[in-house]
């Protein structure tokens, strides 16, 4: 979703989102903080700032003026956490657009991540395979309209994507397809946290029925006043490691 100039209630925004990181503590899930820094107000999405394949954490080289300097807070942060990473040195990309299942790296191209960046991750990474996306403007992030579940299955949005990816991508999963209405509030964009649970916002009742049908556990929490802003769950948060 492209951003757009929408009233915001920035109390409403903040209890959403201490909501959901309290769900997420609640489900087990460890949640690590970095400050507030007044001049980057995109900041709350975090997932763009980097990501992570495997046990290696990249630094994304973000392309939106307003974001820029948001990956040097990272960076400060991690050395102060003692947690190596490597900086994505050429090209522009944001971690929106980079999505992993196993040995293979999804990288969209979009207005904020080019090839050069997904050639640059490819050499970074030689033992993985890295496949191109590109999709339209009408949305950021790859992640926008198109999220892995598990091996077999994935969320899309398809008409958003070139019709060779969409083959190719339906080769190997299972769609649940997205419907233009639920698309509108970014229904992709839902956040796995293993064991077949999913956060999913309460107005996507088509695609929350779909996962429950399919045995996948659907917690639902209010983001819609961050949704304004043009991301939700996946795109407030940065897994930096996942347990078997």
């Amino acid at each position: 979703m492209k951003e757009e100039s929408l009233q915001v209630s920035i109390d409403t925004a903040i209890k959403q989102h201490h909501h959901l990181v309290s769900t997420l503590k609640d489900y087990g899930v460890e949640v690590l903080e970095i400050s507030a820094v007044p001049q980057f107000p995109e900041q709350v999405f975090t997932r763009d700032i980097g990501f992570v394949l495997g046990r290696e954490v990249l630094v994304s080289k973000v392309s939106n003026y307003r974001r820029q300097g948001e990956e040097d807070e990272f960076k400060s942060w991690l050395q102060k956490e003692g947690i190596p990473f490597f900086p994505v040195m050429e090209g522009t990309v944001e971690g929106g657009d980079v999505l992993i299942d196993g040995d293979t790296v999804y990288v969209g191209l979009s207005n904020r991540t080019n090839r050069e960046a997904a050639q640059a991750i490819q050499k970074l990474l030689p033992h993985m395979d890295v496949m191109e996306v590109p999709f339209t403007d009408h949305f950021l992030h790859l992640d926008c309209v198109f999220n892995i579940l598990s091996p077999t299955e994935a969320i899309i949005y398809s008409e958003e994507i070139h019709g060779e990816r969409v083959q190719a991508l339906k080769k190997r999963y299972d769609f649940i397809e997205v419907t233009k209405e639920e698309q509108a509030c970014l229904a992709t964009n839902v956040l796995s946290i293993g064991d077949k649970r999913v956060i999913s916002i309460p107005n996507n009742k088509s695609l929350n029925l779909e996962l429950g049908s399919r045995g996948y556990e659907v917690i639902e929490v209010d983001l819609t006043e961050i949704l304004k802003f043009g991301g939700s769950f996946r795109c407030c948060t940065l897994p930096l490691f996942r347990s078997n």
